[in-house]
């Protein structure tokens, strides 16, 4: 046997020369390509960096061979490509049909109209339904002014307690410009809203009912944002002044500033309360009277702290957390944001970061426990909440095929180049799930933009939209996983910095 060559042997010496031929004509081939690729891709017709009248004729010459485009310059000349480029087939594949929805429906469809209150009507609309359950209340709502007053008296406090820590720091400063730049947003987070409930309490709207400027707030934030810049500039120079009397220790100084951050808070207050009412105090009785469902007289007495301590029992919003989907960041662990609230010395912004996959288990946990979901969303994409429509799913706007185009950012990408953020919050409080699988199809969302919007109040949200969209679900301990209520208990958080996506306030 060792004295007889093998086919195979013999035939090695002619597979290596074809071997060496395919490698020979594969580096030729990709010569080519790539001499090609120079040629056409980076050799542009203007060298100059502008665009050139070649550029326009080559760009016009592929548009214009192009059936499709031409149609659509046809069309859309004369009508608004969010409301023509959708899909009648999504639609119908979405409907507003759930296979588990919370027990009990709340009323009426709520409407935050000319303002950025969303986070505190989502709270409120959660807290409502034990509300309603327990006194059995055909309608009802919290007031949201009230909340919204202690709120914005708080950002005012907190921004001014931000100049004096940070008056060492020129005006210029990255994190000084940025806090000046948004100072008192009607805007917020759970966390925040927490600091609210467990200050101030809540009542019920009539004892708090709305002003022009809690439902048109952008000319009280104009004015009052005028004045606490105002107010840091003084508070600044102050500092400034106290800091060159070596005579005076640092708590000295400290004290001196807040003493006057306190008669600066003078005007913001006279300005809230002649613009949205003087509210009740939190440890201050009230009377409530109202009618049940049944047209018969109640009432209820006490204080707005009492008011929330009883209606808020089963699941405290004090025992709630946020989960977010940031792919940015490492999952299972623990993150805030720096200089970030509203109530100066209260609960900080925390987030447990995890897969998307987890929200979702928590939402469906939550409604299959009868208790609606708060979450945070980035709502105006690839989203229609006209009279009757109410959608939130990726195939609803025809943009790629009208166009030729594609649109490939991914959700991390959409975070790094300020595409997209956490820029509503409203209430999940149904969810249809997969009979076989048990993974969620599409959400029941409870917005507050009054009934004229969406289908009657409510829009429908896909799995898929969800994926890509939603940034946070606000879940119970008691119905969150434990490995994540772990990290949330675990300890110190990774701070993001002030102008992080994640800061946006909903």
């Amino acid at each position: 046997m060792g004295g007889i060559v093998s086919k195979a042997a013999s035939q090695q010496p002619n597979k290596s020369l074809e071997r060496e031929r395919q490698s020979t004509d594969e580096k030729a081939r990709r010569a080519s390509e790539s001499a090609q690729l120079h040629t056409n891709v980076f050799l542009p017709k203007s060298s100059n960096g502008s665009i050139s009248l070649s550029n326009v004729e080559a760009w016009e010459a592929t548009a214009s061979a192009d059936p499709k485009i031409q149609l659509a310059r046809t069309v859309l000349a004369h009508s608004n490509i969010k409301t023509t480029l959708t899909s009648r087939e999504t639609r119908i594949a979405v409907p507003h049909v759930f296979s588990h929805e919370v027990e009990f429906h709340t009323g009426p469809v709520t409407n935050q109209k000319s303002s950025g209150r969303c986070w505190l009507f989502a709270t409120t609309n959660v807290i409502r339904y034990e509300v309603m359950k327990k006194l059995k209340l055909k309608d009802f709502q919290c007031s949201q002014s009230y909340l919204f007053f202690w709120d914005k008296l708080n950002k005012s406090n907190y921004y001014l307690e931000l100049s004096i820590e940070n008056a060492h720091l020129p005006l210029d400063d990255r994190l000084v410009n940025f806090l000046a730049t948004d100072l008192i947003s009607d805007g917020g987070q759970w966390d925040m809203v927490v600091n609210l409930l467990e200050t101030y309490g809540l009542v019920p709207l009539p004892l708090y009912p709305e002003s022009f400027h809690s439902s048109a707030s952008s000319s009280l934030n104009k004015l009052l944002k005028l004045k606490l810049r105002e107010h840091a500039i003084t508070l600044r120079s102050l500092s400034a002044t106290l800091r060159t009397n070596s005579s005076f220790t640092s708590e000295q100084i400290s004290a001196m500033l807040r003493a006057k951050k306190e008669q600066l808070l003078q005007e913001v207050y006279t300005i809230m309360t002649a613009t949205l009412g003087v509210p009740p105090k939190p440890d201050t009785p009230f009377t409530w009277e109202y009618y049940n469902e049944d047209g018969k007289y109640s009432k209820w007495e006490g204080t707005p702290l009492e008011f929330y301590k009883a209606f808020t029992t089963k699941y405290t919003p004090s025992e709630c957390f946020s989960l977010i989907n940031d792919p940015r960041n490492e999952y299972n662990k623990l993150y805030t944001v720096d200089k970030l609230g509203n109530v100066w010395g209260g609960r900080p912004v925390l987030y447990v970061n995890t897969a998307s996959t987890e929200l979702k288990a928590a939402v469906v946990r939550s409604i299959k426990a009868g208790q609606p979901v708060f979450f945070g969303c980035d709502v105006n994409q690839f989203s229609d909440s006209s009279r009757d429509i109410g959608i939130m799913d990726l195939d609803y706007h025809q943009y790629q095929q009208a166009f030729n185009i594609q649109l490939s950012l991914t959700k991390a990408q959409r975070l790094q180049t300020n595409e997209s953020s956490m820029t509503h919050a409203m209430v999940i409080s149904g969810v249809h799930v997969d009979e076989k699988t048990g993974s969620p199809i599409r959400f029941k969302v409870e917005n507050s933009w009054g009934e004229e919007s969406g289908h009657k109040g409510y829009m429908v949200m896909s799995d898929k939209w969800f994926d890509e969209f939603v940034y946070q679900v606000v879940v119970h301990k008691s119905l969150a996983s434990k490995e994540l209520v772990r990290v949330f208990e675990s300890g110190e958080p990774t701070v993001l910095p002030a102008w992080d996506p994640m800061g946006a306030l909903a």
